[in-house]
């Protein structure tokens, strides 16, 4: 079996096929979820697996199928799904869910998000660790199967998501405003589709075929170049918006009516304002890479601005912890208290769409007032050491504000920026806002430089 220690991630688990992550592994993977979750949920009887269009999903969804089955534990596959129609299907049928995708990461990629009953998150101190031991133990051959196997079931949720995600919004008050989703031969090339048929929308969707192997473009929207066919397209037919989903379509990200592509951060303000209509003083979750321009229009529109980690389970945790209506993370999650804590690309997509039909202008002008700050984007670079790198930055900006919440903020009043190791690639991600363009590719240069600097 594989080295789990390399593949359990903070919040999911994800690595290579077949080099880090397989059959054995999966099998052993799904040993260990059955097992938590008879302990922490012994009245559960079933659990539900979805898939996404990778090539290797059906082996990997199998051989974990086969695992929970080995526990005694029924399973309910659902077949090709995004990853928020595992958190639907877990929501609704109140059943732990396991979903097989790598979502934005390159086609040799795959991986399993992990949830239990009515979407609660697993991952880092809520499972994730448990589940690695007993599938180590099972590998060594110190757990035995259950005296009687389970069963294994399919069914289709397509419908009832599509009448989920509808609720969210008042389908009598849209427009029929012109709509490009570029859905990069992921997962959004099934359900965006069936979301939008029964809606007013002119819809064109780009890349709709399925295709694990991405051969357009990869399916992660946050790099700038896998945006410029939507970009261009969106221009090219006077489309109001665009929509780019990743591989999972988790996750969205928008394109205004001039083709600018539209960051998390904007987005998250822009529905964080939208919620606070609806749910006065309701509180708001952001994550810690988010522009100050969140906390700033929840704090305008009377919410609570709630500072997180980034990551799923960590966001889930809290708006369970505080009750929160809504969350958003720079990298275009948004989750919403009434869709079990779980994060929507599509839900978030319809309340944008909603805003929009609203409002008495363009995409561009409705989100004139969120544009405060400006922002470098999440810079990748590769090191030898990470923690040293940190640590050097820390020493360098040691009279500033200094935080440890999730890697190393640093706020020196004018400009900060935030550096953490990725969770699932080897990299330093560096996100940095400041008060004009200039003054960011100043501040970076003069953090990059530091980061690249000879550790003494």
């Amino acid at each position: 079996m594989k080295d789990l220690q390399t593949i359990v991630k903070a919040y999911d688990i994800r690595g290579t096929y077949p080099d880090q992550i397989d059959g054995d592994t999966c099998r052993a993977l799904g040993v260990g979820f059955a097992q938590y979750i008879r302990t922490v949920e012994p009245e559960t009887t079933e659990v539900v697996v979805a898939r996404d269009m990778r090539p290797s999903g059906p082996e990997l969804t199998a051989a974990f199928a086969d695992g929970v089955q080995s526990q005694g534990l029924d399973v309910l596959d659902i077949g090709l799904a995004s990853t928020d129609m595992i958190y639907f299907a877990s929501g609704s049928l109140n059943m732990p869910g396991a979903m097989f995708t790598a979502s934005h990461n390159p086609a040799g990629y795959n991986g399993i998000k992990l949830c239990r009953s009515a979407a609660a998150p697993i991952g880092e101190g809520s499972g994730l660790e448990e589940i690695k031991a007993v599938a180590t133990s099972w590998a060594a051959g110190g757990v035995e199967d259950d005296s009687s196997t389970g069963s294994r079931r399919e069914d289709d949720l397509l419908d009832a998501f599509a009448q989920h995600v509808h609720s969210f919004i008042d389908v009598s008050k849209l427009k029929p405003l012109k709509v490009i989703a570029d859905t990069a031969n992921g997962m959004g090339g099934l359900i965006v589709p069936e979301i939008f048929k029964a809606l007013p929308f002119d819809l064109e969707v780009m890349y709709e075929e399925l295709d694990g192997t991405f051969p357009n473009h990869e399916a992660n929207p946050l790099v700038p170049e896998n945006i410029v066919d939507l970009q261009a397209r969106v221009v090219e037919t006077g489309a109001d918006i665009g929509l780019a989903f990743d591989g999972d379509a988790d996750r969205v990200f928008l394109v205004d009516n001039k083709g600018n592509g539209i960051s998390g951060s904007l987005t998250t303000a822009l529905l964080a304002r939208a919620t606070l209509e609806k749910d006065p003083g309701a509180g708001i979750i952001y994550n810690l890479i988010c522009s100050k321009t969140v906390p700033e229009v929840v704090s305008e529109n009377g919410g609570t601005p709630i500072r997180s980690r980034v990551g799923h389970s960590f966001i889930k945790q809290i708006m369970a912890e505080t009750g929160a209506a809504f969350g958003g993370e720079h990298s275009a999650h948004y989750y919403f208290r009434d869709n079990w804590r779980a994060d929507s690309g599509i839900i978030a997509s319809m309340l944008v769409l909603a805003e929009l039909c609203k409002f008495d202008g363009s995409l561009a002008d409705m989100l004139t007032p969120f544009q405060r700050y400006a922002a470098s984007g999440e810079i990748n670079t590769k090191v030898s050491d990470a923690g040293a790198v940190i640590e050097a930055v820390a020493n360098h900006y040691a009279d500033a504000s200094i935080d440890r919440l999730d890697g190393l903020t640093v706020d020196s009043g004018d400009w900060w920026f935030n550096l953490r190791a990725s969770n699932t690639e080897p990299l330093l991600r560096l996100n940095l806002e400041a008060g004009s363009t200039e003054d960011v590719v100043t501040r970076v240069a003069e953090v990059k430089a530091i980061m690249t600097a000879p550790i003494s």
